[in-house]
C-alpha cells in the first residue's frame, strides 16, 4: 500500500484489512466504499459474472478495478502487485477524464518473460569492456 501512496500522491488508498472492513460482504462493501472512494480494486475478477454484485457494482458508480492472479503463493502474490503498481498510474490518469464509470480488468505479468539474464562473457553489451 505504501508504494502505491508514493506513486500516487493525493490520492486516498486504504485496503479493507486497515479500515476494518475485511470479511464485509461484497455487496456492502461496494455501498460503503462508494461514500468514500471513486474505485475499488479487487482480486475479484469474477464480480463481474454474479448478477447481484454486478448490480450492487452499478449502483454504487465506482470504478472497478480487478486483476486475475493465477499463480499462487508469494510468485503469485509478487506478480499481481507488479501489475497494479505499474498499472495504477496510468489507470487512474485515464479515469480522471473518464465522463462516467468505468470497469478496468488488469493484465497479468507473464512470469516466463516478465525478465532477461544474459552471460556478458558469452553476450556482450555494445560497450562492455574487454
Amino acid at each position: 500500500m505504501d508504494i502505491l501512496r508514493h506513486l500516487l500522491p493525493g490520492h486516498v488508498i486504504d485496503h479493507v484489512h486497515g479500515i476494518r472492513w475485511s470479511g464485509k460482504s461484497d455487496l456492502f462493501l461496494f455501498k460503503d466504499a462508494a461514500s468514500r472512494y471513486d474505485l475499488l480494486v479487487t482480486n475479484n475478477y469474477r464480480q463481474l459474472e454474479d448478477p447481484g454484485e454486478t448490480a450492487q457494482i452499478k449502483r454504487s458508480g465506482l470504478h472497478h478495478v480487478s486483476y486475475r492472479q493465477r499463480v499462487k503463493g508469494l510468485k503469485g502474490l509478487a506478480l499481481a502487485c507488479g501489475a497494479i503498481i505499474a498499472s495504477m498510474p496510468g489507470i487512474l490518469s485515464d479515469l480522471m477524464v473518464a465522463d462516467g464509470q468505468r470497469i478496468v480488468l488488469i493484465s497479468e505479468l507473464d512470469p516466463a518473460r516478465r525478465y532477461r539474464i544474459s552471460d556478458p562473457r558469452r553476450d556482450p553489451p555494445k560497450y562492455w569492456p574487454r
